[in-house]
């Protein structure tokens, strides 16, 4: 056992200096009152009916995205290759969660004056590309990223049936190889809520590019 984890502290290590490598924010805190300390479990949605723009040109909540047995929400961009690597993954975990009856938005809180690539019209690309099943939204203000405590691209937020939030954190062990995944949280996370049971592991650390949060109104 020991060996084992061992190799898995290695094989995180290894992710993540290939991600500095190539170019992603490293782990660190974000800045100092960009976003409050996160959501804890038990905690229910918040801004949830707060309206945002979609890449299929409607508008949308949380709230209406939900499902009778639950709503994941998942903070990405287009730019962080940290989501480059997991975000076939998220397709597919986001489009498994809907057929087995939980709601899936993905909403990007940065600001395209800090990276281009993440203004409207490369979330469209990004969306087309991965085929997503579920609706992509703009945050125009970063304010619902701090309102969920969300600092990073990509982070996972599943609510129950119930509306409390049972899993928060990454999506598996290893974002560059899918093959080598040993701990697929996120996905059985959402198997455990669309089966109305306990998630086996309900927080992990949400490895990732920091969230280019928009200036606070009236800063």
């Amino acid at each position: 056992m020991r060996r084992r984890s061992f190799a898995l502290s290695l094989a995180v290590a290894v992710a993540l200096s290939a991600v500095r490598t190539a170019g992603a924010d490293s782990p660190p805190a974000p800045t100092p009152g960009d976003a409050p300390a996160g959501l804890a479990l038990g905690d229910t949605i918040p801004m949830a009916k707060t309206s945002m723009a979609g890449v299929d040109g409607r508008w949308l909540s949380i709230s209406e995205a939900g499902g009778k047995r639950g709503t994941l929400v998942v903070f990405m961009c287009h730019h962080c290759p940290w989501v480059k690597a997991w975000q076939a993954r998220i397709a597919r975990i986001g489009s498994a969660a809907q057929k087995q009856g939980i709601g899936v938005i993905a909403i990007n809180s940065n600001d395209p004056v800090s990276f281009p690539e993440d203004d409207l019209a490369g979330m469209k690309t990004q969306a087309k590309q991965l085929k997503l099943s579920f609706p992509y939204v703009v945050d125009a203000t970063s304010d619902v990223a701090r309102a969920f405590g969300a600092t990073r691209t990509p982070e996972a937020f599943l609510f129950d049936a119930s509306g409390k939030l049972v899993y928060h954190g990454t999506v598996d062990d290893n974002a560059h190889d899918q093959k080598a995944v040993a701990k697929p949280w996120l996905e059985q996370a959402v198997t455990a809520v669309a089966g109305g049971q306990a998630v086996p592991t309900a927080e992990t650390k949400a490895f990732g590019c920091s969230i280019k949060f928009r200036a606070k109104s009236g800063t």
